[in-house]
């Protein structure tokens, strides 16, 4: 007998919540012919892995998602449940964007948790405190076949929002009524997974549809116009190692996704190299390697010379400017090498004279500071979304 999708779907998270762990066959797999949130397979995630303090129980989660050329694709990603038992209508509902943790399989979160593990996991602690559930996709590419769109904004916002439908179509399913999930869902990011969180916000309610209430975001170390640095980058360039390790994750994606660039035609020997490490490497280790590498010995040209870069790379990952349908809050430090202030305060102003509906916040920190900083301004901010809901429900 040959079950439809919903049919296999539901009898794979019967089976999970047995105890069992089942995984989709390869070639249900290699068509991917579900909608976007469906659940193909769900295992308990491993504890060392878990938020800490505050969970209850964890799930890695494969679901189906879009990627970076609008096809149907694979992700995975984790569902956190706080402690306690749910509100009438569900736990408030968190999507977490995780920050830069590499290109290769071995770096997806839900394998080996965040780059930035005391750091994260204080932060998300403290959310779910509060009595947020927490889901958190890999991306479609990590963890997954092919490589991940490192910065790829429209890729990242589907499988931000279909992490949501995934986790609450699991929860609905397959767990009892004191574990269930709320319509109403906020994105929050950090640095990658900032300006995943705010290119999200433009386009949540829209790839979202009527099955769930998005309310707004927090993006924190945005990255902003990081294109129009890009175009001049060539052969008298040179970055910090941390600079040069994100610059080798976005020409290694774009190679990837987009081979009508011909990003090889100015590569040189030393180049292809770096960008091979960074297809295998996770972000601190490559951080290490990169020590002393000098970025412009990679390029025979600059990259804006290649065919249709300015369309290709704003196309990729430029930010949205106008659409904005729900208040968002943006953080940055004014002392961020990783993402500097320069970059994405013209960002800012161009929200504010477009009247988007921007809160916005500097302190007087570091990249990973401002992330925990801001959670005096970030929380209230979020409690007002989910109270101005409730009051308008």
């Amino acid at each position: 007998m040959t079950l439809s999708p919903r049919a296999a779907c539901r009898a794979l998270l019967v089976a999970v919540a047995c105890g069992a762990t089942f995984t989709a066959s390869a070639g249900a797999a290699s068509r991917v012919n579900a909608a976007p949130g469906t659940v193909l397979s769900a295992v308990p995630l491993k504890r060392s892995l878990w938020i800490p303090g505050t969970t209850a129980r964890a799930f890695k989660l494969t679901y189906v998602s879009t990627d970076q050329l609008g096809r149907h694709a694979l992700s995975t990603g984790e569902l956190f449940l706080p402690k306690g038992s749910a509100p009438a209508g569900g736990w408030r509902l968190i999507s977490w964007a995780h920050g830069t943790s590499g290109l290769a399989d071995g770096c997806a979160p839900s394998n080996v948790g965040p780059a930035e593990p005391k750091r994260d996991f204080t932060y998300l602690h403290n959310w779910m405190k509060e009595g947020y559930a927490v889901v958190a996709s890999d991306y479609v590419g990590l963890g997954t076949p092919g490589l991940p769109a490192y910065l790829g904004g429209r890729s990242e916002a589907h499988n931000i929002v279909d992490i949501v439908k995934a986790g609450r179509a699991f929860a609905s399913q397959r767990l009892p009524v004191n574990e269930q999930l709320s319509r109403r869902w906020v994105v929050i990011g950090q640095s990658q997974g900032g300006g995943a969180a705010i290119y999200t916000a433009r386009y949540a309610t829209q790839f979202g549809g009527r099955g769930l209430d998005y309310l707004g975001a927090v993006g924190t170390g945005v990255p902003a116009n990081v294109e129009t640095i890009l175009a001049g980058v060539g052969p008298q360039s040179s970055f910090s190692p941390g600079l040069t390790a994100y610059g080798a994750y976005i020409l290694a994606s774009l190679r990837y996704w987009y081979p009508a660039l011909h990003v090889d035609s100015i590569l040189t020997p030393t180049g292809r190299h770096y960008l091979g490490v960074a297809q295998r490497v996770c972000i601190n280790a490559l951080d290490t390697a990169m020590q002393g590498v000098v970025v412009g010995r990679w390029l025979t040209a600059t990259l804006g010379s290649l065919p249709r870069w300015t369309q290709t790379i704003d196309s990729y990952m430029k930010m949205p400017e106008t659409g904005f349908d729900k208040p968002f809050f943006m953080a940055h430090g004014l002392r961020d090498q990783d993402v500097p202030y320069a970059l994405t305060a013209p960002y800012v102003a161009k929200l504010k004279a477009n009247h988007q509906p921007v809160t916005f916040r500097t302190y007087d920190s570091d990249h990973s500071g401002t992330l925990l900083l801001s959670q005096k301004d970030s929380h209230p901010f979020v409690r007002r979304l989910f109270a101005a809901a409730t009051r308008h429900r």
